[in-house]
């Protein structure tokens, strides 16, 4: 394998950043679709485009708030695999699980320095040596791999997928407030 991808934690919360953007387009996509269409059986990964998203925030959730916090025993992971929030059905389910991954995921991204991202991690039904890095960028393709079966179902149905060019998301996004001085 090729040499290790090389990311500063500014980069990493670039990429969490347009990663949630990207995410909140695709939501609103779905919301946009006739009656049920979010939630039909459409034979992609995770059956329909709303369990696609959930499963997305369920990635998210389990490695950047759980794992790379350290929280990756068997019994605290069965644990958080066991809350019905991470499960939900509606779309109100959806926001509540939705806001409580993306401020977890927030919270761990803001926090990480540069030893950080060569850390160790481990989690019990995974083999292997990776790292705080690794699994930042797991997250970020996994996202990518999903969303790409949601434009793939989309298409199918001759419907535009929302834009996820990293320049036209990136250039929506709201400026880093700069401090002031006096």
């Amino acid at each position: 394998m090729a040499g290790r991808m090389h990311c500063s934690p500014a980069d990493l919360l670039a990429i969490a950043e347009y990663d949630r953007a990207v995410f909140d387009r695709f939501v609103r996509r779905a919301r946009r679709l006739p009656k049920k269409g979010a939630t039909r059986r459409r034979g992609i990964g995770h059956e329909s485009l709303f369990d696609t998203l959930v499963h997305i925030l369920n990635v998210k959730e389990v490695w950047l708030v759980y794992i790379v916090r350290g929280r990756s025993s068997e019994k605290e992971l069965g644990a958080l695999f066991e809350q019905t929030g991470r499960h939900p059905t509606d779309w109100k389910g959806f926001d509540d699980y939705s806001k409580r991954v993306w401020a977890g995921v927030g919270e761990t991204m803001k926090g990480l320095t540069p030893r950080d991202l060569e850390r160790r991690v481990k989690v019990f039904w995974m083999p292997g040596r990776y790292t705080v890095r690794d699994a930042c960028l797991q997250t970020t393709i996994e996202e990518a791999h999903h969303l790409g079966e949601i434009i793939g179902a989309l298409w199918q149905e001759d419907r535009r997928p929302p834009e996820m060019t990293w320049i036209d998301v990136r250039r929506a996004l709201p400026s880093p407030r700069k401090p002031r001085t006096r």
